[in-house]
């Protein structure tokens, strides 16, 4: 509470002097001390210290992550399985060369079947 709320409100104020020089009730021990007061106001001052750097830190985090998923939906950055991608295109490059050795083979084929077909159709026009 600021100090200002209290002076603003003169009722309150009375009863906060009041009360701070009322006389503890015979009987009744003061459960708070000053040194008291002091401790829980230290810790409650490291704590927010704690806290303030945990919130920093958090919101480090959220601004890296929605900073990478902004930059991942504007199709800018890598994607995000480019590993996967790497392995798929080595696969098809693999599977792209044995097609250009089998293609290769039957052309060699087709070549020598062609050149059979030269050689007989030769011998069969001679012989006529």
């Amino acid at each position: 509470m600021d100090r200002t709320f209290l002076y603003r409100h003169r009722d309150l104020l009375e009863r906060v002097h009041a009360a701070a020089t009322a006389q503890p009730e015979e009987g009744k021990i003061a459960a708070v001390s000053r040194a008291s007061l002091q401790a829980d106001l230290a810790n409650a001052l490291e704590r927010n210290k704690r806290l303030s750097s945990r919130i920093r830190q958090l919101e480090k985090r959220l601004s890296q992550t929605l900073g990478e998923a902004a930059w991942s939906e504007s199709g800018l950055g890598a994607p995000a399985d480019i590993d996967q991608l790497q392995r798929r295109i080595t696969m098809l490059e693999q599977e792209l060369a044995d097609a250009r050795g089998h293609l290769e083979e039957r052309t060699d084929e087709l070549d020598a079947a062609r050149a059979a077909n030269r050689e007989l159709t030769r011998a069969l026009n001679h012989r006529g």
